[in-house]
């Protein structure tokens, strides 16, 4: 294999990871949350605001950037 071949090649694999990356991020946006925890989310954002590192640090298994991404959804309808 020639150098512009082995190039290409680790071009596809680097573009394969960067859309499989994207796609994690699009399948984030679209995370349900539970009615106990959206009430939690909203408990504690009128306690300590857009902090959303101590919020999801409440709800087990939920990432700062999947709450506030989940915040946001929800008030971009209203």
């Amino acid at each position: 294999m020639d150098n512009s071949s082995r190039n290409q090649d680790k071009k596809s694999k680097a573009d394969a990871r960067h859309e499989a990356k994207e796609a994690d991020s699009t399948a984030q946006n679209f995370v349900d949350f539970s009615e106990a925890e959206e009430d939690l989310v909203f408990r504690m954002h009128s306690l300590v605001g857009n902090r959303w590192e101590l919020i999801a640090g409440r709800i087990p298994g939920r990432t700062a950037e999947e709450v506030e991404m989940f915040w946001y959804k929800k008030h971009q309808d209203k």
